[in-house]
């Protein structure tokens, strides 16, 4: 960070911030995760159609988790394998053992280092499941317990707020996907992507920073492979803007906490282009009508979505996009976004 462009508050210029300077080698990280990791994931995956799981367990904590949910929807709909996730707690506090033989159990972490995530990680490959690590730290503990690693390839990560680490998360999730169904268009959707990033990168979401300057809270919507979106960016409006941000699914909204959406009420909306696209739509337009203040991600939205190759794209397209927007809205509220308070990059449950 060039700490010599600071304003007048002692904060950073916007593409002075790591946050910014990390996001922005997202594409770059991706082309280079997809190369290096194009054996690794091939063997995985036929071995994965030779020999398929009875199910997908996930285990994550944080950015990772939303990851997870990514892979929840992705497996399910692109593989029709029911995808669960593993709560750490259930293996390393309660230490009660579940049933997993033959389960493919996906572990997602950028440190590898977390006690909780290490004991479910040994506990799964003593119940006979297949423990895969999608881990930044190659050398990293989790990565000596799995029977395979598919490093992400971020490189180092100095802010506390992840970002490229997450979707590099993203990308080989679904370049494991994608091979595992060998199919086109899936697979052709991962030659475009570092492309298609770039692109994401520039695109101007300044309405949503402009917006959101004085704002106490809000809702953040996706639904489908888009609800990992949402989740993520309402953890970050909470750790790097001091925003109090909520998540739900479209659908979910609708069971109680869309009372709380009235006059002035912020919602941001992200509209996956799939078959889930119309209903987000339709809800924001009702937000609308109460006199919600709404912001929609979409192609014709107020805040623009890059077109993808393929819907399993979109999400992080809408996430790269997002984190641009939001270095500059933590700045403009005051936040260091590298830098949030009371957290540190590497946080160790048990």
């Amino acid at each position: 960070m060039n700490t010599a462009a600071t304003n007048q508050t002692g904060l950073p210029a916007p593409h002075d911030t790591l946050m910014y300077a990390e996001a922005a080698q997202t594409a770059e990280v991706v082309a280079t995760q997809f190369a290096r990791n194009a054996s690794v994931i091939a063997t995985l995956a036929e071995d994965l159609r030779r020999n398929p799981p009875p199910f997908v367990a996930t285990c994550a904590r944080g950015s990772s988790d939303h990851a997870a949910t990514y892979a929840k929807y992705l497996f399910e709909t692109q593989l029709g394998i029911v995808t669960a996730s593993a709560s750490p707690s259930v293996g390393s506090v309660y230490e009660a053992k579940q049933k997993l033989e033959g389960a493919l159990y996906l572990v997602i972490s950028q440190s590898g280092k977390s006690p909780d995530l290490l004991r479910n990680a040994e506990a799964a490959r003593e119940a006979g499941a297949r423990v895969v690590a999608l881990v930044n730290v190659e050398d990293s503990p989790l990565a000596q317990l799995a029977h395979t690693v598919v490093p992400l390839h971020a490189g180092p990560e100095r802010s506390v707020a992840a970002t490229k680490s997450y979707l590099s998360s993203l990308s080989a999730i679904l370049q494991l996907a994608a091979n595992w169904k060998n199919q086109a268009p899936l697979l052709d959707a991962l030659d475009v992507l570092p492309d298609s990033l770039r692109a994401a990168w520039q695109a101007d979401w300044s309405p949503l920073t402009e917006g959101l300057v004085d704002a106490h809270n809000l809702f953040v919507l996706g639904r489908g492979l888009g609800l990992a979106a949402a989740q993520e960016a309402a953890l970050k409006f909470k750790e790097t803007c001091g925003l109090h941000a909520e998540a739900y699914s479209s659908a979910e909204v609708k069971h109680g906490p869309m009372a709380l959406v009235g006059p002035g009420f912020p919602v941001l909306c992200f509209a996956q282009p799939d078959e889930t696209e119309a209903g987000m739509l339709a809800l924001a337009k009702e937000f609308r009508a109460r006199g919600a203040e709404v912001w929609v991600s979409s192609a014709h939205g107020e805040l623009p979505l890059v077109k993808a190759s393929h819907p399993a794209c979109a999400p992080l397209l809408t996430i790269q996009s997002f984190y641009r927007a939001i270095n500059a809205l933590a700045l403009r509220r005051g936040h260091n976004p590298d830098v949030p308070p009371h957290l540190n990059k590497v946080t160790e449950t048990v």
